[in-house]
């Protein structure tokens, strides 16, 4: 049988009609009334001549009306590309004139904006989930049906899913991801106890939200959704819907832990996952305190290779820092120069048009992460930084090492590594994270003062965050600068 979400959905319409799907707020969407949202949406897209290989663009925020849209087509053999909520009008146009789409669909919240996006863009159809211009294709106007909607020349290596992502010269990467891809990313085994139950923290124009959505489905579970992912608001949805799984990436996991822990019923939480790239020690040890009745799980991963190892729970304490081991499925190397790189059924087709930024990421079947990793004498990966590993800040570029030399003969400072944190002005700051001799203290100005004759003023450390020990891998001793990262920004250092 071919693995096809579409199949997926209609199976589990056929099996659990009346389990809940996917949630909202207060508002729900059973197994059953998807499908049948999804054939009614898949007619009346057929009927606009959208069909196998069409492209269509979602701009919509979070809401359950994206879901039928998402599975009308997946029945098509159509290609879903959701586009970032946040997006201004003229960065929309670039991305959507880039992905060509037939069709064009919005919320109301979007709807103006996406009728100027289109034209810019010469999309030459424009659709809506609810009121604003364009074609109706809300419920009402495609009403549900039990009538299948059948695509027989589709097939699992079609393209399903286009996610755009942002390049580091800044023209979005469109990854394209397959049937297949996303079927086996997302598939859970058979022999699950109970259905999951899982509580979103991202938004649904994100990778991991259907991703995440499509795991618990795969087990004929609950998604939950969030409009904002603050700690109350996914709390809150623990509590609301008895959920037995939340994942957060580390900096939300610190916000929750700051929310009084009596003042949410969290009792059905079973599994607390984290990841990234990678996880803080002293942020297990606080989520083992605050859950001691769950299990933790660290994953490292990315849109254009699916999962590529993980931590399990039994290897948390005796592997800090570390990402684990490759899941069954997923082959991992270190090329010469310690760039991580993985060979799955999980990674990407291609980029999206993009003939030499694929040939360069896919490289004899090897997906090339741009991530660099050190392995120890059992195989357990640690992140330690990326290939280019340069820090963006206002504009211009500035290399990590170059500062650290500049530093490193300060009379203070016993180690110093220097990494980038994000800040909402400069996009990143340079941040100084360093060791100090003994009853040797150091404020920023001083530190700024040490370099002002070396370094240009916008490669001077703009954050100083003393540390005890800069974390390094057990095997080869490096730094690992992602790891520093993910602890200033989940748990800040007092300084």
């Amino acid at each position: 049988m071919a693995l096809l979400i579409g199949e997926m959905l209609r199976r589990n319409a056929q099996v659990c009609p009346d389990r809940i799907a996917a949630t909202l707020g207060e508002d729900s969407i059973g197994f059953l009334a998807l499908d049948r949202a999804a054939n009614g949406l898949a007619a009346a897209l057929r009927e606009l001549g959208i069909g196998r290989g069409s492209r269509v663009v979602c701009w919509a925020d979070t809401c359950l009306e994206v879901l039928p849209l998402f599975s009308a087509l997946a029945k098509l053999g159509a290609v879903f590309a959701p586009l970032n909520a946040r997006l201004g009008i003229d960065e929309a146009a670039d991305v959507v004139r880039f992905a060509r789409p037939a069709l064009m669909v919005s919320d109301s919240n979007h709807a103006d904006a996406a009728e100027k996006v289109a034209s810019l863009a010469g999309v030459p159809k424009l659709g809506r989930l609810g009121s604003g211009p364009g074609i109706d294709l809300s419920p009402t106007a495609a009403p549900p049906t039990d009538t299948p909607v059948l695509e027989p020349s589709l097939v699992e290596t079609d393209p399903h899913v286009v996610f755009f992502t942002s390049g580091s010269t800044g023209r979005p990467k469109g990854v394209v991801l397959s049937h297949r891809a996303n079927y086996l990313r997302s598939f859970q085994g058979v022999f699950r106890d109970d259905p999951e139950r899982t509580v979103c923290m991202f938004p649904l124009f994100h990778m991991a939200a259907f991703t995440l959505a499509m795991a618990a489905w795969q087990t004929r579970g609950e998604i939950h959704f969030v409009e904002a992912a603050t700690a109350e608001a996914l709390l809150g949805a623990v509590e609301r819907r008895a959920a037995n799984r939340l994942y957060c990436i580390p900096a939300v996991w610190a916000r929750i832990l700051e929310v009084d822990p009596g003042r949410f019923d969290t009792s059905t939480l079973r599994e607390v996952d984290t990841g990234t790239s990678a996880t803080p020690p002293e942020l297990i040890a606080a989520l083992k305190s605050r859950f001691p009745d769950t299990v933790t799980r660290i994953y490292y991963g990315s849109t254009e290779c699916g999962l590529a190892a993980a931590l399990p729970e039994v290897d948390l304490m005796r592997k800090p820092g570390s990402v684990g081991i490759p899941p069954a499925g997923v082959d991992l190397k270190l090329t010469e120069a310690g760039e991580i790189c993985v060979r799955s059924d999980y990674v990407m087709d291609e980029y999206f048009e993009a003939p030499e930024a694929t040939a360069d990421a896919l490289r004899d079947g090897w997906y090339h992460t741009g991530d660099l990793g050190a392995l120890d004498d059992e195989g357990y990966l640690s992140v330690i930084g990326r290939v280019r590993d340069v820090i963006r800040t206002g504009g211009e570029t500035v290399a990590p090492s170059e500062v650290e030399a500049a530093l490193a003969d300060h009379r203070s400072i016993q180690e110093v590594a220097v990494v980038g944190i994000p800040d909402p002005q400069w996009g990143e700051v340079v941040c100084a994270v360093v060791v100090l001799h003994e009853q040797q203290p150091l404020t920023l100005d001083e530190l700024r003062a040490h370099c002002e004759t070396r370094l240009a003023g916008f490669k001077r450390p703009r954050r100083l965050e003393c540390v005890d020990a800069l974390p390094r891998t057990a095997a080869t001793q490096q730094v690992q600068r992602t790891l520093l990262v993910e602890r200033i920004l989940s748990q800040p250092v007092v300084r």
